[in-house]
């Protein structure tokens, strides 16, 4: 059995992991369809119906301006999932990048690379975005952008720890042998062999992403009205949250389903991908070479 499929098997044995990733592809689909599906304008403002209850008309209930939850809802989980996405592959790429030049040579590059690294974990990473973001407009980029840049140092150190296993493995030495130089044994012989981590930490940093942009369009400085997100529409209830529970209550579930989804995905992911479990499984299935 290939370790593909080995991968997989154990992966779907998971049923909470099983659980989260159809929670993470309805929502993916969700956000794709939102404009179509959205019975209201986000922005379209009904004076009849400020503060309506959950009803027939409108089941999440609307806003202090009349607007419908449930269509703010369904277009704020674009922007919460492409924050998710960009952003940690923003952090992915920077992080691969460092961890595989400083695993790869060593020394005095990956002295100096790792030292940068740990003067970035010194800083809180969200009171670095605050700072960041008091200097810059805030838009959707912008976050985007700087949560990334802020979030990569996690994966380089992953990344780092693998290049330093593998690089003496007897493939790599093989190629090396062969005449080939150091990019081709960076990104051919040793990264793609070195990514089992990466896709782990990778699912968990998309949840602290959604978590990061909420905790922004809360406090003012993410998603600016009248876009609608997840955060804001959450702030929004926290001025009414003695009338209005349904505006804190819907999008609060929102975030909570969306970053559990997340996390229960990357916990299947890590057991599915540890090599250590592998060869129990192989035994367990007769498929042990006997």
């Amino acid at each position: 059995m290939s370790v593909k499929s080995l991968v997989w098997r154990r992966f779907k044995k998971n049923r909470l992991a099983l659980a989260g990733l159809a929670v993470i592809a309805a929502l993916i689909l969700i956000a794709i369809f939102a404009p179509h599906i959205a019975p209201y304008s986000p922005t379209g403002i009904d004076v009849n119906h400020v503060l309506s209850p959950p009803s027939w008309r409108h089941p999440f209930g609307t806003d202090e301006l009349g607007r419908d939850v449930l269509t703010r809802m369904l277009l704020g989980s674009r922007v919460s999932l492409s924050v998710g996405f960009i952003a940690m592959g923003i952090a992915v790429l920077i992080g691969t990048l460092v961890g595989s030049l400083a695993g790869f040579y060593g020394g005095k590059v990956d002295s100096v690379l790792m030292r940068f690294v740990d003067i970035m974990l010194a800083f809180p990473s969200f009171v670095l975005i605050l700072a960041v973001i008091a200097i810059v407009p805030p838009s959707i980029f912008i976050i985007m952008a700087v949560i990334g840049v802020t979030g990569w140092m996690d994966v380089a150190r992953l990344v780092r720890a693998e290049f330093l296993t593998l690089k003496h493995r007897d493939f790599v030495l093989a190629s090396k042998s062969a005449g080939a130089g150091s990019m081709r044994l960076i990104f051919r012989e040793i990264l793609p062999n070195a990514l089992s981590p990466v896709f782990v930490a990778a699912t968990f940093g998309v949840a602290g992403a959604i978590l990061t942009e909420s905790a922004l369009s809360f406090l003012g400085l993410g998603v600016q009205p009248p876009n609608p997100s997840w955060g804001n529409i959450l702030a929004s209830g926290k001025d009414n949250i003695e009338t209005a529970w349904w505006l804190s209550l819907y999008p609060g579930l929102a975030i909570l389903i969306t970053v559990l989804s997340y996390n229960l995905v990357g916990e299947g992911l890590r057991d599915a991908l540890d090599p250590r479990l592998w060869e129990t499984e192989r035994y367990e299935t007769g498929e042990d070479g006997q």
